[in-house]
């Protein structure tokens, strides 16, 4: 490795442990500013899009933007995907608590898998799927969920399942955005923060903002630094990083979010619960460095959504 080219390693791991120190506070932004998960998601896409779309506009690449019919209708219905899947996820905050939505949340990269095999063959190998099993292993203890909460009618059952169906949009988010080429990874984070503008309008309850006074600049803090400067820099970084070292950056996203959850709310996961993680981070590696082992993205492709805690892959 060249001096240049270890420089410019150097700097997408700087770039990218701050998206994802960045992306590990999100849960506290969106607890801390007390509004419903619809009104925080359609803030975040609205201040999103004004980050975003400053940004963009800004570098010139709306004149060059590379989007055909077929890829921004691919786009838009990506950006369906990650903004329910967004609004899924932040419900489960209320539920369950930060750190075990984030780690349930965190299977993402299993239905990628899946769902690739299922709805456009791509290769499923028995490997894959012994760390799948291993994952979901994890995944049970994880959670907590015991034979009671199935019975009691509390929400934390409800919880666990809202971080999966969250986990399960972002996949099919991810296998649409694949499909996407010769279109800039900023571009297509800013139609998915767009479509969500009018997309969560609907849902919007304005009334309840009224009195939100200070707790505006929480909604605020989620546009302009969880989407916009968080996704720059994470986009930046992957433009210089092999597949191998952002699997593993993408780790201290949750690793930070547990440490954020306890430190402000003094939430933890019990020791059985704790047994979980590394089984998923391990089944997660694992299949993440069997897909590809070349550069995830250039400055002109992508293969990944605009992730709600970024973790494009």
């Amino acid at each position: 490795m060249t001096s240049e080219s270890k420089g410019t390693e150097t700097r997408g791991i700087a770039q990218l442990t701050t998206a994802m120190v960045l992306s590990g506070t999100l849960g506290v932004f969106v607890v801390e500013s007390g509004a419903s998960p619809f009104n925080v998601v359609f803030f975040r896409v609205l201040f999103g899009a004004l980050a975003l779309g400053g940004y963009v506009i800004a570098r010139g690449w709306l004149r060059d933007h590379g989007f055909t019919p077929r890829t921004l209708g691919l786009a838009v219905l990506g950006g369906v995907f990650i903004v329910f899947n967004w609004v899924f996820l932040f419900q489960s905050y209320e539920n369950t608590s930060i750190s075990v939505a984030t780690v349930v949340y965190h299977t993402q990269p299993f239905y990628v898998v899946v769902l690739g095999a299922l709805l456009f063959r791509e290769r499923l190998t028995a490997a894959k799927v012994g760390w799948i099993a291993l994952a979901f292993a994890g995944l049970t203890l994880v959670s907590g969920v015991t034979p009671g909460d199935f019975t009691s009618g509390g929400t934390y059952l409800l919880g666990v399942g809202q971080a999966l169906l969250a986990a399960l949009l972002y996949g099919l988010s991810t296998l649409v955005t694949k499909r996407i080429t010769g279109v800039r990874p900023h571009l297509i984070a800013l139609v998915q923060v767009l479509v969500g503008i009018p997309l969560l309008l609907p849902f919007a309850d304005f009334g309840a903002m009224a009195g939100a006074g200070a707790d505006w600049g929480w909604l605020v803090g989620l546009g302009f630094i969880h989407t916009g400067v968080m996704y720059v820099l994470m986009y930046a970084a992957y433009a210089q990083l092999p597949v191998s070292k952002i699997a593993v950056l993408a780790f201290v996203y949750p690793a930070v979010a547990m440490v954020m959850d306890w430190a402000v709310y003094g939430h933890h996961i019990g020791l059985v619960q704790s047994l979980g993680v590394p089984l998923i981070v391990l089944a997660s590696l694992k299949v993440t460095l069997a897909r590809d082992p070349r550069v995830v993205t250039s400055r002109r492709t992508t293969s990944a959504p605009a992730p709600a805690a970024p973790q494009p892959r």
